[in-house]
């Protein structure tokens, strides 16, 4: 039978790189779980997604710009209106002041007199009614003169709402334009993560992709159905194509998608109003398969991204940043609806 000997407990040196060992092996798994670089199709798809969550604010800033310039164009006729009866009011002043002048070097002059010329008359024309006076051609005068300071301070009112609505506006318009420059920002931030490499990789796999899907952005001139105003609006439409996409623009050397749209209708003499929304409105619906060339195509919904349609189950439209005004097949996007202008 043989003996059996207790094993020896392990030394302090070899105890101490036991430890090493097992805390070298513990900071493996979480050297491991680091988060991987995203692959140049995750990227793609997260700028695809910044670029369409941009093109909802984009009309917002749209629409609000609209609201600003007819702010403006109203303030500024308010401006204008407020400057005319201020020149009225000064004509009546020097029309006064004769007869003042006239009524002192045949009697003196009451002194409430003299307080109208320094200021406001309606105290003076309650006493010099009163008092008797007053000739009644100054009475007129200072009856008109009366009348137009209370459209004076009617107009400086109604001209100081409007031009604080306009600054309101201007606040407005300035926080969704950063809204959208903060996504677009993110999606270049994205997109210069990658390689030199990475980037001509998604490059021409998007190129590969439109092609098989049949986009184009390449110069092409229309030669569809179209007649009259419909086809002057997709000439005009087609001549630019290549043209880049750039958010809040209505050219002519670049477009938001809602601006081609809006421009290529005016050159065929049709005025549309500036966003999706707003176009969507004012046109007369048409179904899916009643389609005729020059529609306005509306995608996803009422508010966020339109083109025009071309005939043969095709659209053109300027799409997203990044991209130019092209031809896609009608269903490249969720179809939502049609107008005619």
């Amino acid at each position: 039978m043989g003996t059996h000997r207790r094993p020896k407990p392990p030394s302090r040196a070899r105890i101490a790189t036991l430890g090493m060992a097992a805390g070298a092996v513990s900071l493996l798994p979480t050297q491991s779980q680091a988060a991987p670089e995203p692959t140049v199709d995750e990227v793609r798809k997260q700028v695809e997604k910044l670029y369409e969550e941009a093109e909802g604010p984009t009309e917002e800033y749209n629409a609000i710009r609209e609201q600003q310039k007819k702010l403006q164009r109203e303030a500024d006729r308010a401006q204008d209106r407020l400057a005319r009866k201020q020149q009225e009011i000064n004509e009546l002043r020097e029309e006064i002041g004769p007869l003042a002048a006239a009524q002192y070097r045949s009697g003196g002059i009451d002194p409430s007199v003299q307080l109208f010329l320094s200021g406001d008359p309606d105290d003076y024309l309650d006493k010099a009614q009163m008092l008797d006076r007053t000739s009644s051609r100054q009475a007129e005068a200072l009856r008109a003169m009366q009348s137009k300071q209370r459209e004076i301070a009617q107009e400086r009112e109604a001209a100081q709402k409007r031009l604080k609505a306009l600054e309101e506006t201007r606040t407005k318009a300035a926080k969704t334009k950063e809204e959208v420059q903060d996504k677009l920002a993110k999606a270049r931030k994205f997109l210069n993560s990658l390689t030199a490499a990475q980037r001509a990789k998604m490059e021409a796999d998007q190129e590969r992709e439109d092609a098989a899907a049949g986009v184009s952005d390449s110069p092409a001139t229309y030669n569809g159905p179209a007649s009259g105003r419909g086809k002057a609006a997709l000439d005009f439409a087609y001549a630019q194509l290549g043209k880049p996409y750039e958010w809040g623009a209505t050219g002519p050397n670049s477009y938001d998608c809602s601006g081609l749209t809006g421009a290529a209708w005016r050159a065929a003499g049709v005025s549309l109003p500036r966003t999706v929304q707003q176009q969507y409105d004012a046109g007369r619906k048409v179904a899916r398969s009643d389609l005729q060339p020059g529609d306005i195509i509306y995608w996803y919904n009422s508010t966020q991204h339109n083109g025009m349609y071309v005939g043969n189950g095709k659209a053109i439209h300027a799409p997203r940043t990044g991209k130019n005004i092209e031809i896609v097949p009608l269903d490249s996007m969720p179809f939502f609806a049609a107008s005619r202008p």
